[in-house]
């Protein structure tokens, strides 16, 4: 499914935790952001299109200015959102140039997705820059962002996202392999859910659990995406990003994860 699910999308919006892309000491894994950039590079030259959904701006600013690591007070945190952005996009860009391809920023607030005006700029921003080649990163503002117009987690950004621009695919990269009836973190007999066609159904018969230690999503932010992506006719597909080239081998079957099929 998951292979037949990738190769029919065209337009596909993919979505990176900081789990993902932050090494064990809590610094930027940019070994993987090479390697994330040449499978998006082999998916353009396959004809897809690809907007990429970045977490990871407070993990850059801890590798960049670590003595501000255990700092909890948010004019703190909001600042290292601001230093780990550009650090952020700069290792984007070197591992994107690296094959020939530009990057875009859009940093977006809840707001941005409630006001019709901002709403068709950011969609023609996203619509203009894919059609020049060009991939587009997107992670919430975090540094102007406060609890009344902030999103809260890049999965919904992502999924969002996914609905703005019509895409034929949302794919989740996370620290687990897929949904699974209880915390595989916590019960060595749980076991992952290939596919989903009734997330309602899901939800009465597994375990939630608590978000992960760099992240902002647990399992229920990713529902709530899925939720949003299925009733716009979007797929969703969730997978373990700390595979060996985990889009490739998804895209090839050689790696699984749990497929949201879309509301018909």
């Amino acid at each position: 499914m998951i292979p037949k699910v990738i190769a029919d999308a065209r337009k596909i919006v993919i979505k990176l935790g900081s789990n993902t892309l932050a090494l064990p000491d809590g610094t930027m894994n940019r070994a993987f952001m090479n390697e994330f950039a040449d499978q998006c590079a082999d998916l353009a030259k396959a004809g897809k299109q690809v907007v990429l959904v970045s977490s990871g701006a407070q993990v850059a600013g801890v590798s960049t200015i670590d003595r501000w690591a255990r700092k909890k007070d948010i004019h703190y945190r909001q600042a290292l959102c601001a230093i780990g952005q550009v650090e952020l996009m700069q290792n984007w860009r070197e591992a994107f140039a690296a094959r020939d391809l530009h990057i875009g920023q859009l940093l977006l607030t809840r707001e941005d997705f409630k006001d019709d005006q901002r709403t068709l700029n950011m969609r023609n921003t996203i619509f203009t820059l894919v059609d020049e080649g060009v991939v587009p990163i997107i992670n919430e503002n975090d540094s102007v962002s406060y609890e009344e117009i902030r999103i809260g987690d890049n999965d919904n950004l992502s999924a969002l996202t996914a609905i703005l621009w019509s895409a034929d695919l949302l794919i989740l990269f996370s620290d687990i392999d897929g949904v699974y009836d209880k915390n595989p973190k916590e019960h060595s007999d749980a076991a992952l859910i290939p596919e989903v066609k009734d997330i309602t159904e899901l939800r009465a018969g597994i375990t939630i659990g608590a978000a992960n230690s760099f992240g902002t999503g647990g399992i229920g932010t990713k529902l709530e995406a899925a939720e949003k992506v299925t009733a716009y006719g979007i797929p969703m597909l969730l997978a373990n990003g700390s595979a060996p080239r985990c889009l490739e081998t998804l895209a090839t079957g050689k790696s699984g994860g749990t497929v949201f099929l879309a509301r018909e």
